[in-house]
């Protein structure tokens, strides 16, 4: 990646991994940050899109941005033993990634010295590519849980939590490279908000937004702009994909079949029977069912075997591993890539989101014939809005 000598050099490995007891001491304070009852990771995650959720957009005002194919992280910003500013990077894993303190700084409005701690910001790190060639890391906000250790955020509405991130750190830091644009080039990565539209404006998405984005794209997403932030699983989150690229991340378990030797294997001192880890075995994709139990999904993981002579030559560990799977066109499931930024598997309730969101597919043409009902639906609340006010 070619970037500045401070910006970080891979997105998957932001920084310095914090090991036992720190890590447990920073799951622990965001914990009581949050006023949460677990130390897992808090961040959102999305529903698939299925048909039924074009009423959804109907019914409830939306925001619609784009969904980058980058690394999801939330940007804890704190303070360490001697009260200086410091950031993590907090993955899927719940793992923390240290940001050299003096590569990142988020100022306080009207004081560029002061810093914000006890603050977390939710976000996808993503690589983009400038005019040039070059490569510069971004981190694109989408969302905020806390400010200066005020964690009832989570139970504002999403316009509300975005307007105090735009107001409290967006427009301090903005204001900060303004006036002193030399600090650009000493920062781990470059921060951004991600684009906002109301949900009617999807042609505009496709037309005009995506294909100016420097950095490789997904799909959608689509955030109710009423509801409160739900840690895990929120069904006001749509996330939309063409429908070719629906995926699936499971655990892969391979199953090595038993041979029998022959005769000038067994003359080479080879047993009767072995394990032949050569053949392409049988690949099978488990699904989370939740509290460390995982369950046997219906259908097997293809692999041809020029994919197996390739897998092998990678030389690394295959049995067990987080991997990301689609379909291909005769309806097998085909592996995308490995998942490595993954503990688990998704988890059986994703898995069905996905399912039916596959065999209910909507097309970029289903949402871009929706647009217009779902305008009219969102003014038309509007009107109704402004005519209780005035009465």
């Amino acid at each position: 990646m070619d970037t500045d000598a401070t910006a970080i050099k891979d997105i998957a490995q932001p920084g310095i991994k914090a090991e036992y007891p720190l890590l447990g001491a920073l799951r622990e304070e965001v914990q009581r940050l949050l006023n949460r009852g677990t130390r897992g990771f808090p961040g959102a995650q999305p529903v698939s899109f299925a048909r039924h959720h074009l009423d959804a957009l109907r019914k409830e005002d939306y925001y619609v941005c784009e969904k980058s194919d980058g690394i999801r992280y939330l940007l804890y910003c704190t303070i360490d033993e001697h009260d200086t500013e410091t950031h993590y990077l907090i993955d899927r894993k719940n793992d923390f990634w240290y940001i050299n303190k003096r590569n990142l700084h988020f100022p306080m409005p009207h004081d560029v010295a002061a810093f914000h701690s006890g603050t977390l910001i939710d976000g996808e790190l993503v690589v983009d590519t400038m005019p040039d060639g070059g490569k510069e890391p971004k981190f694109l906000v989408f969302d905020l849980l806390a400010l200066d250790g005020k964690a009832d955020l989570v139970s504002k509405p999403l316009d509300k939590r975005l307007g105090y991130f735009k107001e409290h750190v967006m427009k301090p830091y903005k204001a900060m490279l303004k006036e002193y644009p030399e600090e650009k080039k000493f920062q781990a990565f470059q921060v951004e908000m991600k684009e906002m539209q109301f949900s009617y404006g999807i042609e505009m998405m496709f037309r005009e937004v995506l294909p100016k984005l420097k950095h490789h794209n997904d799909g959608l997403i689509f955030t109710c702009r009423t509801s409160p932030y739900q840690f895990g699983t929120d069904p006001h989150i749509i996330k939309w994909k063409p429908p070719s690229d629906n995926t699936v991340d499971f655990r892969l378990h391979l199953h090595f079949p038993t041979v029998a030797a022959t005769d000038d294997e067994l003359a080479e001192g080879c047993p009767p029977k072995f394990v032949d880890y050569d053949g392409v075995p049988e690949a099978t994709l488990m699904v989370n069912a939740g509290q460390g139990n995982y369950k046997r999904f219906d259908e097997p993981l293809y692999i041809a075997e020029d994919e197996w002579d390739k897998l092998k030559a990678l030389g690394d560990p295959l049995q067990d591993r987080v991997i990301e799977c689609g379909l291909d066109e005769q309806r097998r499931w085909r592996l995308h890539r490995f998942r490595d930024d993954k503990l688990e598997a998704n988890h059986i309730t994703t898995v069905t989101s996905v399912m039916e969101s596959i065999h209910d597919a909507v097309s970029e043409g289903d949402l871009l014939n929706a647009a217009k009902g779902i305008k009219d639906s969102w003014k038309l609340r509007q009107q109704q809005q402004q005519q209780q006010q005035q009465h």
